[in-house]
């Protein structure tokens, strides 16, 4: 949440943070800079579980400070919710009368009341789940069973020491089961399975009035139907919402020049999601499609985001798109020269669904469908990549991991995603598409009051941050050079080229990124720091991201000479504020569903040896990732033989008493799976010779 607290005298506002052991933290924030708001350490106030109150994670509280404890940390107590950040919550039914609380007797009386165990461990006390008082619930209340996950609604918290009084929202099934926990991240996370039916039948009415494409919308748009126009995606992909377009129009007198046309057209989702309606209060409301390892949760229905919006081939389609003409480059090394670009809606028509194997086949054979516009585009997409990173973009490319799993959903493979040379062909005309639509809002918008746009912006690293990776790197046996405090594109740059093909090149770029600001959404443009470009948006997705879909109506007014309304820039802001929470939380649902298939596929090969890098350390123990599947686990420091091992800080490094003998991040090791638990989503090695 963006909100600015104000610390008192001896009281704090603000929001408080909870982590695994129960302990909470309020941190007051400073004054705006620029769009980030930093943190100042020595002001944070820490909380112990028993001063908790009724404090949740993320609640908007007030503390009293009642002193300081042995290390000098201010201490405090919380004395008022000013904002629930969440009442509802997913978590695994227990019986009540297992429940060992004395305090609880009187509830352990009927053998149809449950405790609720969250699966967010910063969810400190169960949740006490009382049935039969609500008739207009009973159904869904006959289906609770001890050992089934569910997701309820706290009503009631008086504390003084006992259990939140909730009741059941819905009963997903036996915990376990791959569609029960994967609907359990869903819901987790704040975001939901199904649409409302008003939803339902404002996609299956536009269904109905617009398919096929009348005439007359035709008409009024650009026609890019004889122009070859291709889709690359995953191979199993069901929503289209980019196509690219390729011809060359000749010499050109007034250039000099042969000239190249290239298209870059997005779905239209704003032809047919309009403000005010079911339809885009609900894609307001979700902002993103969540991504999980066996399925994705759309932001809009499937009529449209696999069919109406998609743009699926040999079907004529309602796009909006950038097209530019480019100097026909001379050589892989050219800088790209836009000698026009023009942006508006139209109606295209693609050749060929492609895959990024599929693509990458006919660029490598250099023959098979549209070699010649396959090979020209790849060629230019490098131009674009050399001279992105020439300006001072940072190359942060990782690998992904991918999951082959079974009709169960157990996971019987894991490996990492090959980045071919067709992702980035598609990226670098997605980025174009994105800075250049962007250019164009900021300059249409700079001189009318009150006007606004949708910025993807970046903020230069913060200082403090940025002293932490420097001491981390320094112990990684890694300098770099700061000016002022800060670092420079460059220097990452030449940093990461250092690590290239290291076994620690995997942690420090992990480490790196992690010291950057995070990008977010602004109606306020600062640029963006990590791509380099003083422009940016994001355009080119709007069946998965709202604020694309925004973006889109804020380029169509421009474009048509639309009036700017006063209350535009307040209205953006708390878009943008929106859209990037969900985007968070969308992230966080991706990972957790991974993190899951990691920890289930490690499930099945407890006492197997493995190869893995040391990822972190800490007082407790050693994190590990394996070098194939990235499955991380930890080896704790009880479980290390031969002599006393302990935590040495300045090191980063597990350093043992007798022997001397050292573990350091980024260090190769040999690992036995000792064990995994699967609803803590944890593993558990230990180190083998």
């Amino acid at each position: 949440m963006n909100k600015k607290l104000i610390k008192h005298a001896e009281t704090m506002k603000g929001i408080i943070s909870i982590n695994s052991k129960g302990a909470g933290f309020v941190a007051p924030l400073e004054a705006d800079q620029k769009v980030n708001k930093k943190r100042l350490k020595d002001d944070d106030l820490m909380i112990q579980p028993e001063m908790l109150g009724t404090a949740f994670h993320g609640d908007e509280v007030e503390a009293e400070i009642i002193g300081k404890n042995r290390y000098g940390r201010n201490e405090g107590k919380i004395t008022e919710i000013t904002k629930r950040a969440r009442t509802k919550f997913v978590g695994t039914l227990e019986s009540a009368k297992n429940e060992n609380n004395a305090e609880n007797a009187p509830l352990k009386n009927s053998s149809s009341n449950f405790f609720l165990v969250a699966d967010d461990k910063r969810v400190y006390v169960d949740i006490f789940v009382e049935t039969g008082k609500d008739e207009k619930n009973k159904l869904i209340e006959q289906k609770a069973k001890e050992g089934y996950k569910a997701q309820i609604e706290i009503i009631d918290w008086k504390g003084e020491n006992g259990h939140p009084t909730g009741h059941i929202l819905e009963v997903l099934g036996k915990k376990g089961d791959n569609n029960v926990e994967m609907h359990s991240i869903v819901l987790e996370k704040g975001f939901e399975i199904g649409f409302p039916d008003e939803v339902i039948a404002e996609a299956n009415a536009l269904e109905k009035s617009e398919k096929p494409i009348k005439e007359k919308e035709i008409s009024e748009r650009r026609d890019m139907r004889n122009v070859t126009t291709f889709t690359i995606d995953p191979v199993d992909a069901k929503d289209f919402d980019d196509a690219i377009s390729y011809r060359e129009l000749g010499w050109n007198e007034d250039h000099k020049c042969e000239i190249i046309e290239i298209g870059v057209h997005i779905a239209d989702v704003s032809h047919y999601v309009r403000p005010g309606t079911a339809l885009d209060t609900e894609a307001h409301k979700r902002a993103f499609s969540v991504y999980l390892v066996d399925r994705t949760i759309p932001m809009l229905p499937e009529v449209l985001s696999n069919d109406l919006c998609s743009l699926n081939p040999h079907e004529d389609k309602l796009a909006y798109s950038s097209i530019f003409e480019i100097k026909k480059p001379t050589n892989n090394h050219h800088p790209l020269e836009i000698v026009s670009k023009w942006f508006g809606r139209t109606v295209i028509n693609s050749d060929r669904r492609f895959s990024y194997e599929d693509a990458q086949g006919v660029i490598d054979a250099k023959q098979g469908d549209f070699v010649k516009e396959l090979l020209a585009l790849n060629d230019i997409s490098q131009n674009l990549r050399k001279e992105k990173f020439d300006k001072g973009a940072i190359d942060f490319e990782t690998s992904e991991v991918k999951f082959r799993l079974d009709e169960t959903g157990r996971p019987i493979e894991v490996y990492k995603k090959e980045r071919l040379e067709t992702h980035k062909l598609v990226e670098e005309y997605m980025l174009l598409a994105n800075r250049e639509v962007a250019e164009y809002i900021y300059k249409a918008t700079e001189d009318k009051q009150g006007a606004a746009g949708i910025y993807r912006i970046h903020d230069v690293p913060q200082e403090e941050k940025i002293a932490e990776l420097a001491i981390f790197l320094k112990a990684m046996g890694y300098d770099i050079t700061l000016t002022k405090g800060t670092i420079s594109s460059k220097e990452i740059n030449l940093l990461l080229k250092k690590i290239e093909g290291k076994a620690e090149e995997a942690l420090i770029k992990t480490a790196t990124i992690r010291s950057m600001a995070k990008a977010i959404y602004s109606p306020v443009n600062i640029g963006h720091f990590g791509l380099a470009f003083t422009f940016y948006t994001h355009f080119t997705s709007p069946i998965r991201r709202y604020a694309d879909l925004l973006v889109h109506r804020i380029l169509q007014n421009h474009l048509t000479g639309g009036k700017i309304s006063q209350d535009e820039f307040a209205k953006y802001k708390r878009i943008a504020e929106q859209c990037s929470a969900q985007e968070i939380k969308a992230a966080e649902a991706e990972r957790t569903s991974i993190k899951l298939k990691q920890v289930e596929y490690m499930s099945e090969r407890v006492g197997q040896i493995f190869e893995g890098t040391i990822s972190g350390v800490t007082e407790w123990g050693m994190y590990v990732e394996e070098k194939n599947t990235r499955c991380e686990g930890m080896v704790r420091l009880r479980d290390m033989s031969g002599d006393y091992f302990s935590l040495d800080e300045k090191k980063y490094a597990i350093v043992g008493e007798k022997t001397k003998k050292v573990y350091s991040l980024g260090d190769s090791v040999r690992f036995k799976v000792l064990s995994a638990d699967i609803e803590r989503k944890s593993l558990d090695y230990v180190l083998v010779d």
